[in-house]
């Protein structure tokens, strides 16, 4: 969403997680997206909290060895953020040009943002005219406090690179889901992204985002209630996650269970608000899920029983093409979930809005 340049250039996707910072460039040809270079490296625990970056050099080193071990030249990147380091709202405005938006974002923007609006960055998307009012219509209004923004084009800078945009999690995902897929026209879709700390929740229909919401519920509770029930250590308990789907006996299988039910309970907090405040007709008929948490074992079937509705796993790269001689297509696989924000942040240019 935030534009901070204007010249149009190709941008590294780098997705800077609580747990991990992943890579993907993309080129573009007349018959569509080429895979160049993809890649994921660990951080500290506790480097980011909360989108706040806590151990700063522990990102710069992660994005550094990236870029020299995947031989990456370009110095532009597309990050994003979630969470409480982003404010979202659909506000009505007087019915106006963009040109005029423009120069009145700030007034519009100054009843719906709780912070000086000189301490942040605003963006906004004309979503079209508003159904209750003629006289007005409805924008969708981003802003992100300053500092943050700062902070990560500081990141960014310390490594040698340049940031171009600054995305939102929900809307890259939602970025690479329009991609890959296409959609039932009208048809009304939960994208459903689960990182390690942030569950994004985004309801679009065709390319419009209806609704959007984040929550602080993500793959470390897995971890923690494993260590706390079972009686292992931090590192133990993350291994005894990823390895669930292959090894799990019955006490570990009972823990991800009640986690999975958690999550699933309220991913179906937030779409039966949005189907009892929003929608009207356009009520949520499918769900894609992505992240990390996309792949633990038993989630996508406590979703959908949960919410009675078609859940899907989205593969990013389904119409992207790759050379299966540099990419392993088992490993792409494997991480697929886990990229959805990177490959919508690497289809975006400098310059975008």
């Amino acid at each position: 969403m935030f534009g901070l340049f204007t010249k149009k250039k190709d941008l590294v996707g780098i997705d800077i997680g609580t747990s991990s910072v992943k890579l993907v460039q993309l080129w573009q040809s007349k018959d569509g997206y080429h895979l160049q270079n993809i890649g994921i490296v660990p951080l500290p625990p506790e480097a980011i909290v909360d989108n706040s970056l806590m151990d700063t050099a522990a990102v710069v080193d992660a994005v550094k060895n990236l870029i020299v071990s995947l031989g990456i030249k370009a110095k532009d990147v597309a990050c994003s953020i979630s969470g409480n380091a982003v404010i979202i709202r659909k506000i009505p405005v007087p019915s106006m040009t963009n040109e005029e938006l423009e120069e009145q974002i700030a007034w519009e923007a100054e009843q719906y943002i709780p912070f000086d609006i000189k301490d942040v960055h605003l963006d906004f998307h004309v979503l079209g005219p508003d159904a209750m009012d003629q006289g007005k219509m409805q924008v969708l209004l981003v802003a992100s406090k300053k500092d943050i923004i700062n902070d990560y084009t500081a990141v960014f800078a310390d490594a040698g690179l340049t940031l171009g945009v600054m995305d939102v999690d929900g809307f890259a995902v939602q970025n690479a889901w329009e991609l890959n897929y296409e959609g039932a026209p009208d048809q009304v879709v939960a994208l459903v992204n689960i990182g390690a700390s942030i569950m994004n929740i985004n309801i679009v229909r065709d390319d419009t985002s209806l609704f959007t919401r984040d929550v602080q519920m993500g793959g470390n509770l897995y971890t923690e209630e494993i260590q706390k029930q079972i009686g292992v250590s931090a590192q133990e308990a993350e291994s005894m996650k990823l390895l669930a789907g292959e090894v799990a006996k019955q006490p570990l299988r009972d823990v991800i269970g009640r986690v999975n039910e958690s999550i699933a309970q309220e991913i179906r907090r937030s779409i039966d608000f949005y189907n009892s405040t929003v929608a009207n007709e356009d009520h949520v008929s499918a769900l894609c899920m992505s992240g990390g948490c996309a792949k633990v074992v038993g989630l996508r079937e406590a979703v959908h029983e949960r919410l009675d509705m078609d859940v899907a796993i989205l593969n990013p790269f389904a119409a992207i093409k790759y050379n299966e001689k540099d990419i392993d297509p088992e490993y792409l696989q494997e991480i697929a979930p886990l990229m959805a924000v990177c490959v919508g942040l690497a289809i975006r240019r400098v310059g975008d809005k």
